[in-house]
């Protein structure tokens, strides 16, 4: 089984958080955050992980803290879940519709971890309900720099916010769930090890 659990105690936040990347897409998230707690919802719903989420965070500042550490925490979680690698297929990319938006996201689990956002100023400014859009970015940023992840987002056609949010988490969900799959029985890279 591909788990790992990881707990992240600091000033601001204090998370636990456990994950299947193995599962069948259950999910008990109480992230204090609702728009965020929707986005994680989804993200396991469409990877097919279990995903465990327990944060109590100062949201009385606001939501960043907690945002970025559960993406700091589900970063180091896939990255220990998934070990040396041996066997995924590595790359994947999705277009994603919702409604009238639609998101394309495109990764490689290397061990290097970039993020190119290419949103063109949509979801960098403004709120989803009372959750600052530009807080997607930060929640990315976060898992791609602990997961070891190369990273992909572009928005291929704007609309409500709150889609076109929708639509980049259930494209990074089926990206992962065909990246993880195993494939084959050695570690996909020309060096032989993918850190």
């Amino acid at each position: 089984m591909r788990t790992a659990e990881i707990v992240r105690n600091t000033n601001e936040t204090k998370i636990s958080l456990s994950l299947n990347v193995d599962g069948k897409g259950k999910h008990d998230i109480d992230s204090g955050v609702g728009f965020l707690n929707h986005m994680l919802e989804l993200f396991s719903v469409h990877s097919g992980m279990d995903l465990i989420v327990k944060c109590v965070g100062d949201i009385q500042v606001d939501d960043h803290h907690s945002t970025e550490d559960i993406g700091i925490a589900l970063g180091q979680a896939l990255r220990a879940a998934l070990g040396d690698k041996k066997g995924i297929a590595r790359f994947s990319d999705r277009v994603v519709p919702m409604d009238e938006t639609a998101a394309l996201v495109a990764l490689d689990i290397s061990g290097r971890a970039y993020l190119t956002l290419d949103l063109d100023g949509e979801l960098s400014e403004g709120k989803i309900g009372s959750f600052d859009a530009e807080l997607i970015g930060e929640f990315l940023r976060a898992f791609v720099m602990n997961a070891g992840v190369n990273l992909y987002v572009k928005l291929l056609a704007k609309g409500n916010k709150h889609h076109e949010a929708e639509a980049i988490f259930k494209a990074l969900a089926k990206c992962m769930q065909d990246a993880v799959t195993i494939v084959s029985d050695r570690v996909p890279s020309s060096k032989g090890v993918l850190a």
